[in-house]
């Protein structure tokens, strides 16, 4: 009984003590504990739709189109038309003079004139370093503002078109999938002292999934070049003087001593330029071929196209199918047969797009890098 008692006390005492004692405040949740991972189990895919002539298809409807990803059918949710996005990254490199500030000016202007009144507009200028010169905007006087030949649109001696890449590829992070477009205006030619390699900068490109319009300063260049470099040679190796007028022979003047001018003398036909010069060229020539050809594949893969010619007319009357390409692009969605979340970090997926509708031409990038999760 006494042993009973006791322990009755004690139970009473510990009951007490615990209601006394304050209960602990719970630990507050960070931000890491309250983020949700969540995967979108969508792929938003842009496709240019056009009829035999080159002009916007504006009925487009989801069974005329067949999407394969990594060989497989894809089953399409809806497919719309959206504004876009469009970011204009300008080369105003310039080591040998030979791409023209004031044209590039030309076809900026050109092409933002030929777009949509509620498609979003940036500006981007290149040269040893990128620099936006507009962020996002519809605003049609501050981009004409930026493009005046007084405004921000300056040359530069580098160009460095990787890095220039890379800083257009960040400048999607929040803009729509689908919607995102670059149109590149440059020669493609490297200068050493990049941060970003190429393989890097293709890879973010790819990673936003953005599609890029090319105007080549290749051929032009080369076209310039060898106009400016024609070297003759042979002659007789004589020196005469380069104003015939005051020549002694030529207007019979005595009192000069034989051999003597009054103008500076050339030799006939052992025109030449400086060496050094003449083998930089040869390597910038040679470098446009290559950068041509490396254009053209990061045009082709992304879906968007590439613009060359030989004469600045030629380039100015192209560049309107730029921007009809973009007008008659379609933001196709579908959900991936095999889910985005069994992914691998990186993952780069095939697309492959076809019509099912005689006549009607479409054309897509050739393939997209898996998000990561957030």
């Amino acid at each position: 009984m006494r042993l009973f008692i006791i322990l009755s006390l004690i139970t009473l005492f510990a009951t007490v003590a615990a209601a006394q004692t304050p209960k602990p405040s719970p630990t507050p949740k960070t931000d890491e504990q309250e983020r949700v991972r969540v995967f979108t189990e969508e792929v938003r895919l842009p496709v240019v739709a056009t009829d035999a002539g080159g002009h916007y298809d504006a009925a487009l409807q989801a069974d005329e189109v067949l999407v394969l990803e990594d060989g497989e059918p894809q089953q399409i949710r809806s497919i719309q038309h959206l504004p876009t996005n469009v970011l204009l990254l300008l080369d105003v490199g310039n080591t040998l003079g030979l791409k023209d500030t004031n044209l590039t000016r030309t076809l900026a202007t050109r092409v933002i004139g030929s777009l949509h009144p509620e498609d979003r507009i940036a500006v981007m200028q290149f040269a040893t370093r990128p620099e936006l010169l507009q962020g996002w905007t519809t605003d049609r006087a501050a981009l004409a503002k930026i493009l005046e030949p007084k405004g921000k649109l300056i040359a530069g001696k580098n160009s460095r078109l990787t890095d220039a890449i890379a800083a257009a590829s960040a400048q999607f992070k929040d803009t729509p999938p689908g919607t995102r477009h670059i149109v590149l205006v440059t020669d493609g030619v490297e200068t050493p002292g990049s941060r970003t390699s190429l393989s890097e900068a293709i890879k973010q490109l790819n990673s936003v999934q953005v599609t890029v319009h090319v105007i080549s300063y290749t051929a032009l260049s080369r076209t310039t070049l060898q106009a400016n470099n024609k070297v003759v040679r042979g002659g007789d190796g004589v020196q005469r003087d380069g104003n015939p007028a005051s020549n002694p022979v030529a207007n019979g003047d005595p009192t000069l001593p034989p051999g003597a001018t009054r103008t500076p003398v050339f030799k006939i036909g052992s025109i030449d330029t400086d060496v050094a010069m003449r083998r930089k060229k040869k390597e910038y020539e040679r470098a446009t071929k290559d950068a041509e050809q490396k254009l053209t594949e990061i045009a082709q893969d992304s879906g968007g196209r590439i613009i060359i010619s030989e004469t600045p007319e030629n380039l100015l009357a192209q560049a309107d199918s730029i921007t009809r390409d973009i007008g008659a692009q379609y933001v196709i969605t579908y959900r991936p047969t095999r889910p985005l979340s069994v992914a691998k970090p990186g993952e780069y997926r095939r697309v492959e797009v076809a019509s099912r509708r005689v006549g009607l031409y479409l054309r897509s990038r050739k393939g997209y890098v898996v998000p990561a999760q957030e």
